[in-house]
């Protein structure tokens, strides 16, 4: 009986970790990663042999979603929809990825338990139009903070890998052409959908996005790109890219098949952040059809970046909330001097700051994402509540690290990740000096 590639890949894994000799001569751990490593290359080259974006002759017309209807006032309170998807992230945060983040964080990778539970919920759906297999009527970028701020509860690194393949195709609906919506759009609809993700930052002190040094030019076939990026999320995964370049001196996003390219890429384990199995990518005279120019002229690079700030404040908030859920009751219990820290006024200052830091984030992010959705100007909006997230999240990690004491240092506590991870807020997509 003969094997499947994917078959005889687990046999040598299972193989070689039953060995017994591996642990007398001091070899299991380095041999296992290089077993997975080999195997997650394998995968992949398994995975994009056997899924295809096939060019379509009739595709489907553009489907671009309508804002939703302004209201008079400024309305905080969710809609039914809205609260099914926020009571369902919260339980996957609180029960699947909260309990499996410390060993993705040690081991740099997303558990497949993890992977299992989050593709069940179809994130990617909720970006994708109902023409092509999704269940999206209308613009919502509210909707996308929530799910990034609820994920993010759970773990940042976790919920950054999770929401990669939600945010290139809510760009694709957004922007796409309608062969480029026909082509791709259905994928995400699948049981298991592709691994995309962006690839926008590069290896640049003070990066600014919206003037990349990767370039784009125009060739008798389409165009070639040259550059490299970093922080590119499971890039040795990704099906697909979304890169960002300078065509003609303007900044222009591209869509890249990996299959079939030979792209090189090398693994960039930072600080924080460590699940997302973040990746540099090079493109050395990268030759790329024509139709892999994102959108037409409806396309704005600068909504493009303010929406992306905006989900990177949800994370940034859901992850300060984690902060302050945690030391809460911590101070409230540790004693000394015969009561709770929390009754000493320097702690409880401190912890207050937290939470109206927290609720300030909120409400400027929430607010600009608001306009977004809306259809109104949402780019001085965005721009603050970057600002505002950048640094007041950056705060509350340190001051969540402060707080336990010696316990703030130690991976027992999970308060050491998240102020790693946290500092990401400071450093990635040009930081708070940009």
């Amino acid at each position: 009986m003969t094997r499947d590639p994917i078959g005889l890949a687990l046999s040598i894994m299972n193989r070689i970790s039953g060995n017994p000799l591996l642990d007398r001569l001091g070899l299991r751990s380095p041999l296992e990663r290089t077993a997975y490593q080999g195997t997650r290359t394998g995968f992949r080259t398994i995975a994009l042999a056997g899924r295809e974006f096939k060019r379509v002759r009739n595709w489907l017309p553009r489907k671009r979603l309508p804002p939703a209807a302004p209201g008079d006032l400024f309305d905080l309170s969710l809609d039914d929809d809205q609260q099914m998807i926020v009571d369902s992230l919260k339980r996957l945060a609180r029960d699947v990825l909260r309990p499996a983040a410390q060993e993705a964080d040690e081991q740099g990778r997303l558990p497949g338990a993890v992977k299992h539970e989050a593709a069940a919920l179809g994130l990617p759906m909720y970006a994708v139009p109902s023409e092509f297999g999704g269940v999206a009527e209308q613009q919502s970028p509210v909707t996308s903070v929530l799910i990034a701020e609820q994920l993010a509860w759970g773990d940042m690194a976790l919920a950054i890998r999770l929401l990669a393949p939600f945010s290139v195709a809510q760009a694709i609906s957004c922007w796409g052409t309608g062969e480029q919506q026909s082509r791709y759009l259905p994928a995400f609809c699948e049981d298991t959908p592709p691994m995309a993700c962006l690839a926008i930052d590069e290896p640049t002190p003070l990066f600014d996005p919206t003037q990349p040094s990767t370039t784009a030019i125009e060739t008798d076939q389409g165009y070639r790109i040259n550059g490299e990026k970093s922080f590119v999320i499971a890039g040795a995964e990704c099906e697909l890219l979304l890169v960002s370049a300078a065509l003609n001196g303007t900044p222009r996003v591209f869509i890249i098949e990996t299959a079939g390219l030979n792209l090189a890429m090398a693994d960039t384990p930072g600080m924080g952040l460590r699940a997302a199995e973040a990746t540099s990518v090079r493109f050395d005279n990268l030759d790329v059809p024509a139709d892999a120019l994102l959108g037409d002229d409806d396309f704005c690079f600068q909504t493009f970046i303010d929406r992306g700030a905006l989900m990177r404040c949800g994370l940034a908030i859901g992850t300060s909330q984690a902060v302050l859920d945690y030391v809460i009751p911590y101070c409230n219990d540790r004693q000394a001097f015969g009561e709770p820290i929390s009754h000493r006024q320097s702690v409880a200052f401190m912890i207050s700051n937290m939470a109206i830091e927290t609720d300030s984030m909120r409400m400027l992010t929430w607010r600009a994402a608001s306009r977004a959705e809306t259809g109104r100007s949402c780019h001085r909006e965005s721009c603050l509540a970057r600002l505002l997230c950048n640094e007041k999240s950056m705060e509350i990690g340190t001051n969540g690290v402060q707080l336990l004491g010696g316990h703030g240092f130690v991976k027992e506590h999970p308060v050491e990740r998240w102020y790693r991870d946290l500092r990401s807020t400071a450093t990635h997509h040009g930081g708070v000096h940009a």
